[in-house]
């Protein structure tokens, strides 16, 4: 059920439906000849589309969004497992063969090195099925480490989880039934407030270590004219801040 209410959610706060409707009733209050009413809704879409896609208020969204996620990794540790959250592979691109990695590879490639460099004994990755003809998020990511070079007896594949809630229960179960003390989890500094949170309602405290970091210094950014490019950074960082406010709301996350 709450994997049904968050997908929906998901969609309804999408600003591109913000944009569309107010266009969308404008333009039938015209052809009404309801002039005014017309040109105020068709204005507010193409204001709301204009604001969002300013480099100005995407950086800082995406700032707010990182803000809080801090290290909490303690560098003199070896731990017994680092779990590893699915969101880097891109469903679309990918073939049952090839993968194809998104934006938020580094949360692999971080989780490489600690493996590498003996900062974790084993690996959880968790991530379900991207879409029908695919393989698991799991089955490649465990693929890919394996194909680095770590030994497949130090990875635990959990291949059921569609969302952040199911990550953390399900890699719960796993740490309960290996016996792990020490955990550590990685994610990207955008999404590690919420992953926190989930782990935290399963009644785990790893320590965290926040990687992918998209806007530390808004000011570094010297375009000024709204982009389209923007205008989709804001409305993933407007989502993760309603997903973050759904979570807590539904108990999900503490």
């Amino acid at each position: 059920m709450f994997f049904v209410l968050s997908k929906t959610l998901d969609l309804l706060v999408d600003p591109w439906w913000w944009v569309a409707v107010p266009l969308v009733l404008g333009a039938v209050a015209l052809l009404r000849s309801r002039r005014r009413l017309g040109l105020g809704l068709m204005g507010t879409g193409l204001g709301l589309f204009t604001l969002l896609s300013l480099p100005s208020v995407s950086n800082r969204l995406w700032q707010a969004l990182e803000a809080d996620a801090v290290s909490t990794m303690r560098t003199d540790a070896t731990y017994d497992v680092v779990v590893l959250l699915g969101g880097t592979v891109a469903a679309y691109g990918a073939t049952p063969d090839t993968v194809s990695w998104g934006d938020n590879v580094e949360r692999l490639t971080v989780t490489f090195d600690l493996l590498r460099q003996g900062k974790a004994q084993h690996v959880i990755v968790s991530g379900g099925r991207l879409r029908d003809g695919l393989p698991t998020e799991a089955g490649y990511l465990a693929g890919q480490l394996e194909a680095w070079g770590i030994e497949k007896e130090r990875i635990l594949v959990e291949p059921e989880a569609r969302n952040t809630v199911e990550n953390a229960e399900r890699s719960k179960a796993l740490i309960d039934a290996r016996g792990f003390r020490s955990v550590l989890l990685v994610t990207s500094a955008f999404h590690l407030p919420r992953a926190q949170g989930c782990f935290r309602g399963v009644g785990l405290e790893p320590d965290v270590l926040p990687v992918d970091f998209r806007m530390r210094a808004p000011g570094a950014d010297g375009h000024w004219l709204p982009r389209a490019g923007y205008f989709d950074d804001s409305a993933q960082a407007l989502r993760e801040l309603f997903g973050r406010v759904t979570y807590r709301l539904t108990g999900k996350a503490k």
